[in-house]
């Protein structure tokens, strides 16, 4: 069956929003004061700079991306796993497994410790699921139920 492009654009962008909103409220303000310190820790001003308005227009940009890439994934990935948040939540698994290993350079660079690096990975990973299991009500193929 073809994807629904039109539902992985809308499944998307919904998961994006979610990212974003999830985001701001773990990094913007739930950890805000650590990451604030750890980053001037490893070069002074370093936090000032990612809260520009540019950092934060990438930012947001880039979770709108991730969030239409996760819910094209899960589109792949359902005819072969079924839908549902079973599914849903096995894409997120993936995307936070790779994004899990990339982050792993903040540490080896000294930017985050670990107890930081933890935290942020599992918030990511709540993150990733609920916006997996939201995007993916969304999704279905033409013809068929969203059963997410």
């Amino acid at each position: 069956m073809a994807l629904n492009n039109g539902k992985v654009v809308a499944g998307g962008l919904v998961a994006g929003i979610v990212i974003n909103v999830v985001g701001y409220l773990v990094n913007g303000m739930l950890l805000a004061d650590r990451m604030k310190a750890e980053a001037d820790a490893f070069k002074p001003g370093m936090a000032d700079a990612m809260m520009s308005s540019n950092a934060i227009t990438v930012s947001v940009v880039s979770n709108l991306v991730m969030g239409l890439l996760l819910i094209y994934t899960y589109a792949a990935v359902r005819p072969r796993l079924g839908p549902g948040p079973r599914t849903a939540v096995t894409v997120a698994f993936l995307f936070w497994l790779v994004a899990s290993i990339v982050a792993v350079g903040f540490l080896q660079s000294g930017m985050m410790s670990w107890s930081l690096w933890w935290e942020s990975a599992l918030f990511w990973l709540i993150t990733l699921i609920i916006a997996a299991v939201v995007g993916g009500k969304i999704y279905s193929e033409e013809g068929s139920p969203s059963t997410v």
